[in-house]
């Protein structure tokens, strides 16, 4: 970890919520909300979340499982995740959520008009705004927590840790 923490403290919290607390508890509120106030399904939300999750390689977003009323994506969702151009667990709109978090991530000059099309095709002007803060969200939330080693020392809400997948 990058951050001296006090023995007393969990380490989120305490980076989180008493270091920054002007900032931190702002991001907070903002990486919650993702989750709270979201209108998009269950598959092309943890689809974008996973592959932001794959990029950053945060070990707690790689762990973490979005569960909506009792449900959750499959166990090897996050191996489709990674194989979002071939795979044939997604519909189309799952494969997008995907493609535009990863480009989103690694290219966004390369967004161009014929991923746009295929995007406004596919998803409505709210849900590509929700998407994009979403995405923003998870890229800056879980790099943050990776590049101070935040993620391995994180409890899951189940109250195990991560594992360490690098």
């Amino acid at each position: 970890m990058k951050i001296d923490i006090p023995e007393d403290k969990d380490a989120i919290e305490y980076v989180w919520g008493e270091m920054v607390p002007g900032i931190g508890i702002a991001a907070a509120k903002f990486s919650m909300s993702v989750y709270t106030h979201t209108t998009l399904g269950l598959r092309e939300f943890e689809a974008a979340r996973l592959r932001i999750a794959q990029i950053n390689g945060c070990a707690f977003c790689l762990d973490w499982r979005t569960e909506r009323d009792g449900e959750r994506v499959e166990e090897e969702f996050a191996d489709a995740v990674e194989q979002w151009r071939t795979t044939e667990a997604f519909d189309e709109r799952t494969r997008l959520a995907a493609e535009y978090a990863e480009r989103y991530a690694l290219d966004h000059h390369g967004l161009d008009e014929e991923f746009w099309a295929r995007m406004t095709a596919r998803y409505s002007q709210l849900e590509i705004v929700e998407l994009s803060m979403s995405i923003g969200s998870w890229l800056a939330f879980g790099r943050l927590n990776h590049v101070l080693g935040l993620d391995t020392v994180c409890r899951l809400p189940s109250g195990r840790s991560p594992s360490a997948r690098r």
